[in-house]
């Protein structure tokens, strides 16, 4: 294969047309992981046998009529795979092998998966420094962070390594990778798509969603995993699109390209004035700008608001979500997930297992988030933050009846280099413009726009909630318009 820049679309008609095998599809893209991924380390853990001999069985049958149909992706490692290692980047679970799939994988199962890519540990941290087991570098830049739990999905999409990945994302962990690797990524409502047997991090905030090569890309992966889960109480019930309807290409193609007329687009003032513009990198500002040109000349019409109470979004999310993590957490030891090491007394075991099982990062957010939820504390701080989260989301409720979207930055800078501000103020306020979409559990897509310093910088658009279509038919006219080259790794 000369290229491994093919889209879904594009790889199906070549498996309708015999143009190339599913074994052979699968072998070339072993034989580029192989080739490549010694520098990027993007996996984890591969399924190299299992997926040729799967392989063969897909090209027996020969049956391509759903788009996904042995398409080779990616899956985050906090995505439980049945009788495959599930480690979620932590020492604590490197030997952890699940008896049973999250439904997220069961949705995918005719699709070709080359498993599992690094992560942070539990998700946890900003800038692919914190995973117990490898440091994944970024494509564009071996130099640079990939940034964020989600790395190890945005560099294996970003280089070639497959052509679209699951992840999950709770406040920036899809967005920033995918902003710093140059792909696109969808956060779609939090009540969309099924997160059983998915590994708890921020449960009222962890979203499953794709990364992919193009908008088009993300809205087939959607389709197929969205809906339909009665394991998950936190599903919303609707009827899902049937992938086998030989008119489904054809309707969501359709859907994509539907005019944008005077569409009426909101900027926050507010994300401006919290990091000041002066403090932007100059060529995110101008890529911002130029994108609000492109989107005028679109017929949008673009409308300045406020949103006073988008200066408390960060330390609401703070409280809330790292109170969950030290909740969700508090049920990890090493006797359960399978590693014996003699001890001699069961305070040993607790102690020893999880001061040498969790990472720094994660030993911190325990420590610190824990008093939150006691009983001296949760009043004056969760209970409030509660609060809060539901006043920031009164007002978005409240634009969303005005306007049909809300565009905006996704982060302050590009890529930076390798543990430059692991420890800075910088590294909290780098969440700025993604934070608010988990906090009130809208949907939200990202697109490349501009290249800065050799590095790719994009703009996000959010919407209301359950309403996806419209974003993907704005989105998919800007990727048109900007027609953003990516690189050949």
């Amino acid at each position: 294969m000369e290229n491994f820049r093919w889209k879904i679309l594009e790889l199906n008609k070549k498996l309708k047309n015999w143009e190339i095998t599913s074994e052979k599809l699968t072998e070339e893209f072993f034989e580029r992981i192989e080739k490549i991924d010694w520098e990027i380390w993007s996996f984890l853990t591969l399924n190299k046998e299992k997926a040729l001999e799967q392989a063969k069985k897909i090209d027996e049958k020969w049956d391509f009529s759903n788009p996904l149909t042995w398409i080779p992706y990616s899956m985050k490692d906090l995505i439980c795979t049945k009788w495959l290692k599930t480690t979620a980047g932590s020492k604590i679970l490197e030997n952890f092998v699940p008896p049973y799939n999250a439904t997220v994988s069961d949705k995918l199962q005719n699709s070709n998966c080359l498993w599992k890519v690094n992560l942070d540990e539990f998700a946890m941290w900003s800038s692919c420094e914190n995973s117990a087991l490898k440091e994944t570098k970024n494509p564009w830049d071996l130099s640079k962070v990939t940034w964020w739990s989600s790395w190890g999905s945005a560099s294996s999409v970003a280089s070639d390594e497959c052509v679209f990945s699951i992840w999950t994302d709770t406040w920036w962990s899809i967005r920033q990778p995918a902003w710093f690797c140059g792909v696109v990524w969808l956060k779609p409502t939090y009540w969309r798509v099924s997160r059983f047997w998915v590994i708890s991090y921020w449960s009222s905030f962890d979203t499953v969603w794709p990364i992919a090569k193009s908008v088009e890309d993300c809205a087939i992966v959607l389709d197929a995993i969205s809906w339909q889960d009665w394991k998950d109480s936190t599903l919303m019930k609707t009827e899902i699109k049937n992938l086998e309807d030989e008119n489904y290409v054809e309707n969501l193609q359709k859907s994509l390209n539907q005019d944008i007329k005077w569409k009426k687009i909101w900027v926050i003032k507010e994300f401006s004035e919290i990091l000041n513009w002066e403090n932007f990198n100059q060529d995110v500002k101008n890529s911002f700008e130029n994108s609000l040109k492109i989107l005028k000349n679109l017929w949008a019409e673009i409308v300045e608001v406020s949103i006073p109470e988008l200066k408390y979004a960060i330390n609401t999310y703070y409280i809330l979500a790292k109170s969950e993590v030290s909740s969700n957490l508090s049920k990890y030891e090493w006797i359960k997930y399978w590693v014996q090491v003699e001890w001699k007394t069961l305070d040993e075991i607790y102690l020893n297992s999880r001061t040498q099982g969790f990472w720094h990062e994660v030993k911190k957010a325990i420590m610190m988030w824990t008093f939150t939820l006691s009983a001296s504390a949760i009043d004056a701080y969760f209970k409030k933050a509660a609060k809060v989260r539901n006043l920031i989301k009164m007002w978005f409720d409240k634009a969303f009846n005005e306007v049909d979207a809300i565009f905006a930055p996704v982060s302050p800078t590009p890529a930076f280099w390798i543990w430059e501000i692991w420890s800075d103020l910088e590294m909290y306020m780098q969440d700025i413009f993604t934070v608010p979409v988990n906090l009130v559990w809208i949907p939200s897509l990202s697109l490349p726009v501009w290249m800065a310093w050799k590095l790719p910088v994009w703009a996000q658009i959010m919407w209301k909630m359950f309403d996806e279509e419209t974003i993907f038919n704005i989105w998919n006219l800007m990727e048109k318009e900007i027609k953003f080259e990516r690189k050949l790794f």
